[in-house]
């Protein structure tokens, strides 16, 4: 399972949005790489930003 898809079932698992960091800490990847995969998830229009740094899946 790559970065991107770790991120994305991360995000489908939480209740509520999660910030890079905390995203990072529960799918146990290093940050810059979750953040390569936010940025490619939210060109792909899966995942979107409630507020300003909080993310969660469509």
């Amino acid at each position: 399972m790559d970065t991107k898809e770790l991120v994305l079932k991360t995000l489908k698992e939480s209740e509520e949005p999660l910030k890079a960091a905390e995203i990072a800490e529960k799918a146990n990847v290093d940050k810059k790489e979750v953040d390569k995969a936010i940025k490619a998830l939210k060109k792909e229009d899966l995942i979107e930003s409630p507020k300003r740094c909080y993310y969660t899946a469509k």
